[in-house]
């Protein structure tokens, strides 16, 4: 797989134009990390066929992880404009956090709140974008 992806993009992004280590173009790190990512492939390809390599079970799909763990991400896109990101983020985090097999509502309540602060520090203060804080409802954008 990381072949695969490295492979395409490296070979997309000699379209673009590449530039110097110095002054980079489009195309320059897309290609670069393309590569990299194709040789770490090939590392990981040959370290698993190596002697010394032990044999792993991959287990089944756990559908109920995956479907907690999408479905908190695809609510958290719903219900970002009207709940705003504090709520959105709480949410996101409390429930994407069921999937752990150790699940502890303290610590998924102090990981949501962190994550929020995070989130606000980052992308409101640091980046300057326009997301709504609170639920619209209340009125404290």
């Amino acid at each position: 797989m990381f072949i695969a992806i490295g492979i395409f993009f490296a070979g997309n992004a000699v379209e673009y134009s590449m530039g110097t280590a110095a002054k980079m173009g489009p195309g320059y790190f897309p290609f670069w990390l393309g590569v990299i990512l194709a040789l770490l492939g090939v590392v990981i390809g040959i370290s698993g066929l190596s002697a010394k390599a032990i044999p792993t079970k991959v287990e089944g799909w756990d559908f109920r992880v995956m479907f907690l763990v999408l479905g908190s991400v695809i609510l958290f896109g719903a219900l970002l404009r009207p709940l705003g990101i504090y709520v959105s983020i709480f949410i996101l985090v409390v429930l994407s956090s069921f999937a752990s097999h150790e699940f502890n509502w303290k610590v998924a309540v102090i990981n949501a709140l962190c994550l929020a602060v995070f989130a606000w520090a980052v992308f409101v203060k640091g980046l300057g974008l326009i997301f709504p804080l609170w639920p619209t409802f209340l009125g404290l954008n």
